[in-house]
């Protein structure tokens, strides 16, 4: 596919970013379109998922056909077989006419079945029939019934667990993933953030009549390092935030950590070293262990300046400090209280350790390595200088 036929694409539906990911999702969703196979769309709750199955759509041979999305976690247990298979005059109690499911309104179209891992396990049986005979019967009769629709369907969930739980017929799992389009998370589009914030900010500024947004160098960079755990609608959550509340619309860095969770100001929580398996990510506790570390190092410097200071009465005071866990010292006489210079030592050999770490995560990018420990690459450089690590 050429770049001008992968921008016509994402142009017509809504479509931001230039990541190799998302570009080779497209591609899938147009080659696989030409067929009838189902197709299983996966990736985290936020990351549009919803495109690709009106991208498969529009480039089928039914795309003259109706087009349908359900939402099968919204709908009721109860009800959820009467939407997609219909059911009859007097079928149960509220069942005063009769009632055309979504496989019978969708014939010759297409059917998105949105959250398909919510779905009951009886309503699973009647799925797997559909998909694999056509046939299908309303609830409350006997007469079978016949439907020409493809299925797209989609989830956040993790499948193998969801079936190793019992939740999930397995049967049905494969029936449905004949091909799987896996939809990148944000935080796996680094490159595209930046330009789906400037998008939402863009918007919103202009429906609320606000001056446009810009971000300095520092406040992008966090952007992008920042964890986004509800991908993209997170990000536009944010972009409006921001765009309606501050009065400078110049905004650095601690204006926007004002609006990230706690665990989004980790900086660099998604790169994996390239020999380490899919879902095994350490960037996110490196962050956090590294934090840890130089907290007990600075309380360390400031106990050891107290005795250099002959104020070791001032030890025994309580005083306010963070939930970041301290390095627990013995009970001692006051005249033997503490070997700071050893424990300062242990402090230094950790901070070492993690920024090894950092740097065997990053492969040698010391940019990477000081994003993921939240220091300035000028620090991370004096301190690899500092611990002969270069």
């Amino acid at each position: 596919m050429t770049p001008q036929e992968l921008l016509s694409i994402k142009q017509r539906f809504g479509i931001i970013g230039q990541s190799p990911l998302l570009n080779r999702d497209i591609e899938i969703a147009v080659q696989v379109a030409r067929t009838d196979l189902s197709v299983l769309i996966t990736g985290e709750s936020g990351v549009g998922k919803e495109h690709f199955p009106k991208i498969i759509h529009a480039f089928s041979a039914r795309k003259h056909g109706p087009y349908f999305a359900v939402n099968c976690g919204a709908i009721p247990e109860g009800t959820i077989d009467s939407e997609l298979f219909g059911h009859e005059k007097g079928a149960f109690t509220d069942a005063k006419n009769e009632h055309k499911g979504y496989f019978e309104i969708a014939d010759g179209g297409t059917l998105f079945l949105d959250e398909v891992g919510e779905l009951p396990l009886q309503t699973q049986v009647r799925l797997l029939r559909v998909l694999e005979t056509g046939e299908y019967l309303r609830m409350g009769s006997s007469q079978v019934r016949k439907t020409n629709v493809r299925v797209v369907a989609a989830t956040n969930l993790n499948m193998r667990q969801a079936i190793d739980d019992g939740r999930f017929r397995e049967d049905l799992y494969y029936r449905l993933n004949t091909v799987e389009i896996r939809v990148p998370a944000l935080r796996e589009r680094k490159e595209d953030i930046p330009l789906l914030f400037r998008k939402f900010a863009v918007d919103f500024c202009t429906r609320y009549q606000m001056p446009p947004l810009s971000l300095n160098e520092e406040a992008t960079r966090l952007l992008q390092n920042s964890y986004w755990r509800g991908n993209i609608r997170q990000l536009k959550n944010l972009a409006e935030q921001i765009a309606t509340i501050e009065l400078d619309h110049q905004i650095s860095a601690e204006t926007l950590q004002r609006y990230l969770p706690a665990e989004e100001n980790q900086q660099g929580l998604v790169l994996r070293a390239p020999h380490e398996p899919a879902g095994k990510d350490y960037s996110h506790e490196i962050g956090i262990l590294y934090n840890m570390v130089m907290q007990n190092k600075k309380d360390l410097e400031e106990l050891k300046e107290l005795l250099q200071n002959g104020r070791s009465h001032d030890i025994a005071k309580p005083r306010e400090i963070d939930k970041t866990p301290s390095i627990e010292i013995p009970s001692r006489e006051t005249e033997d209280i503490l070997p700071v210079e050893e424990s300062s030592l242990r402090v230094d050999d950790s901070e070492k350790e993690l920024i090894r770490r950092a740097l065997e995560l990053s492969g040698g990018n010391r940019k990477e390595a000081a994003a993921r420990l939240g220091r300035s690459e000028r620090t991370l450089y004096r301190k690899i200088k500092e611990y002969g690590l270069e």
